[in-house]
């Protein structure tokens, strides 16, 4: 016997064929995102990436100083629909600690 096992982000208690596909606002909040730190002077010619899940914003990559990550982070939290900040951006030339 089979018997199907749901995940979390299924909905189990009604039809969801009304509801937006998963990952639909996520991908709008990224190319906001993206979109507002390519366009403003500190963050536009940084390595940083965005990636979005549930809502979140995941920045991640190398800026050239503190001011270009803070700014990032900034304009994140601006975005529209943004329910949290994940920026993980590092300074040029700035090492790991010591394990």
């Amino acid at each position: 016997m089979y018997m199907h096992w749901r995940t979390p982000g299924e909905n189990w208690f009604g039809d969801d064929s009304d509801q937006p596909r998963p990952g639909v606002e996520d991908l709008r909040i990224e190319a906001l995102v993206a979109q507002r730190l390519s366009g403003d002077w500190t963050t536009r010619k940084q390595q940083i990436t965005v990636a979005v899940q549930n809502r979140v914003v995941i920045l991640t990559g190398l800026v050239r100083d503190a001011d270009a990550r803070r700014v990032a982070g900034e304009l994140t939290w601006d975005t529209p629909g943004v329910f949290d900040v994940c920026n993980t951006l590092r300074l040029t030339g700035q090492r790991r600690g010591r394990r």
